[in-house]
């Protein structure tokens, strides 16, 4: 069964959140969850006008709904 387990990457190694009793040489898949988001700028101006013009019409046809929960500022940051 998958477990989830949380790690920092720190001096060329990936550091357990929580410890875990894991046994040596047991493999692992890491899914990296970055906070910067890596894009290449588009600097051919058609191209961007168009990119800009998808953006606008996909957020047109998914709005937020009227009756959406409100976050708190609490809310929205993940808690340990």
């Amino acid at each position: 069964m998958p477990e989830t387990l949380k790690a920092i990457y720190h001096n060329g190694a990936f550091i357990l959140e929580t410890p875990d009793d894991l046994p040596e040489g047991t493999e692992v898949e890491i899914l990296m969850k970055s906070s910067h988001l890596l894009l290449h700028p588009i600097s051919d101006i058609t191209e961007k006008q168009r990119f800009l013009k998808a953006l606008v019409e996909r957020m047109q046809q998914n709005p937020i709904p009227f009756n959406a929960p409100s976050f708190t500022r609490e809310m929205l940051h993940e808690r340990r």
